[in-house]
């Protein structure tokens, strides 16, 4: 929707807020639901996995979102981000120590 006035923007602007702040709390639900920490757990992949659980309700499959993303079968949709292995630090010195 475009508008140019500035209440139209601030409608934006706040709907906007009110959105991430639902999807925050909704991260947080499902990191509580699988014990992680909440920044293991992907906000992006939540926003697209909300389609699959609409579809999912409409049929009858699922209730609950929180309990949907959690659920073992469902960790193909990306929800918990994976471990990275740690960043090496790189030895810039003339003769580096053998590692």
């Amino acid at each position: 929707m475009w508008t140019g006035s500035i209440n139209g923007v601030k409608l934006q602007v706040w709907a906007t807020w009110l959105f991430y702040a639902v999807l925050v709390d909704l991260g947080d639900a499902v990191a509580d639901e699988l014990s992680l920490p909440f920044d293991r757990i992907s906000l992006e992949m939540i926003y697209r996995g909300l389609y699959h659980f609409n579809v999912a309700y409409d049929k009858g499959n699922a209730e609950d979102p929180i309990k949907y993303f959690a659920a073992p079968e469902n960790q193909d949709l990306g929800v918990v981000k994976y471990l990275r292995k740690p960043v090496s630090k790189l030895d810039l010195s003339p003769f580096p120590a053998p590692s």
